[in-house]
């Protein structure tokens, strides 16, 4: 049954302790306990050109259902297809889902890996607690998300660019319209061949600096991956394309910090024109911004291979008044969002009260050189080119 919360202590100690425990005293995922159930016929892979992002899926599908009564039961891999909710499940009503995105690639060495892929399940566990959903053993979906990949490893797209897409996601599925925190929960994950998230490649996009929409504030949910961050952006979107924009560039308060672009991060390059040194510059972690994987590999990667006698690499407030002023000096190097789909998007175009700021671009390209460096950088890493830490996580051979 839903659990309602009282109406004067919406958290009171004997909830917290309830949310707490709930995953010490239950069953806890286990991936030993896996159990498949195979297609009759694998599928073909499409030809790379015919892989639009997020419309085709592999044969198989991964869920583990959740109950507070038993905890995690024996995780599923099946054929893919339909799952069946109760028309009354809260995850229609009050919004309990969330979702990660992550990728695993074809590297050169006929493996296959992730990238990162502690990163998402830490992430995706600071979202399931924040609505009241069960968190798990990261490295257990880990290993249960690379049982799935194997299964579907022949529809792994080969080549610079393409990858396989993958997404958790969690949902509430309580029936009830009381509100209150579920004590039933499900788990799964999909994995979709993919290309470049956008259909013209490697192509800088334009942006409508945004004040008359708020993506995220202080005390909200901005930083973790919630679908119900996503459905109120998709209308100022629409509203920055009327007006020959790609995409949004988020503003927060009266100061008009920049905060991210789209549904990326979003990196800024400074140049001090009397010292000659250069900054990158991102918005700080301070409960609004998403902890984005990628932006974390950038800052890393570019702390690691910059020279700090030349450049700077900053998490800092910054204001759209602060590029539009120093795009006017001559300060503006260049810019670009950073996210899982698209890995890194230059910008060249940022429109703010009846101005366009020109954002500059490699003479004859469509990026900036250091976005040129970063996308290179993250490549190597993610196709196994490159050797970095244990940022590649192997889950099959290809033969």
């Amino acid at each position: 049954m839903l659990k309602r919360l009282s109406s004067n202590s919406n958290f009171s100690k004997g909830l917290w302790k309830i949310l707490n425990q709930r995953n010490m005293s239950t069953s806890k995922l286990d991936a030993s306990k896996l159990q498949v159930t195979r297609v009759s016929q694998k599928s073909q892979p499409k030809p790379n050109d015919q892989l639009v992002f997020g419309k085709t899926f592999t044969d198989h599908m991964l869920s583990i259902e959740w109950t507070m009564e038993k905890g995690w039961d024996a995780p599923v891999i099946k054929p893919y297809g339909p799952i069946t909710l109760d028309p009354a499940s809260c995850v229609f009503h009050y919004a309990f889902e969330l979702f990660e995105g992550l990728k695993a690639y074809r590297t050169k060495d006929g493996k296959i890996t992730m990238f990162r892929p502690d990163k998402n399940m830490e992430r995706m566990n600071k979202s399931a607690a924040r609505i009241c959903l069960p968190t798990f053993d990261s490295d257990e979906l880990i290993k249960l998300i690379g049982k799935l990949i194997e299964e579907d490893k022949h529809l792994v797209p080969e080549g610079q660019g393409y990858s396989l897409y993958i997404r958790p996601t969690m949902i509430g599925t309580t029936d009830g319209l009381g509100v209150g925190y579920p004590d039933r929960a499900l788990l799964y994950v999909i994995t979709s061949p993919v290309g470049p998230y956008y259909k013209t490649g490697f192509k800088a996009v334009k942006l409508l600096a945004t004040d008359f929409a708020t993506r995220a504030w202080p005390g909200g949910v901005g930083d973790k991956k919630l679908g119900a961050n996503y459905a109120p952006c998709i209308l100022p979107q629409l509203q920055a394309a009327d007006k020959g924009y790609q995409q949004n560039l988020w503003l927060f308060g009266p100061e008009k910090n920049i905060t991210e672009v789209g549904t990326m991060n979003v990196f800024f390059v400074f140049k001090d024109s009397k010292t000659g040194k250069k900054e990158l510059v991102t918005a700080p972690l301070d409960g609004t911004i998403l902890e984005g994987v990628t932006r974390d590999s950038v800052l890393s990667l570019a702390r690691e291979r910059l020279d700090p006698k030349e450049w700077e690499v900053n998490e800092r407030y910054y204001t759209i008044y602060e590029v539009s002023e120093r795009s006017k000096k001559g300060e503006l190097v260049e810019a670009f969002g950073s996210g899982t789909a698209a890995v890194v998007s230059p910008i060249k175009e940022i429109g703010w009260q009846d101005e366009d700021i020109q954002v500059p671009l490699l003479p004859g390209e469509q990026s900036g050189e250091l976005t040129k460096d970063v996308a290179n950088w993250i490549a190597a890493i993610q196709y196994g080119k490159e050797v970095h830490g244990n940022w590649s996580r192997v889950v099959a051979d290809v033969n």
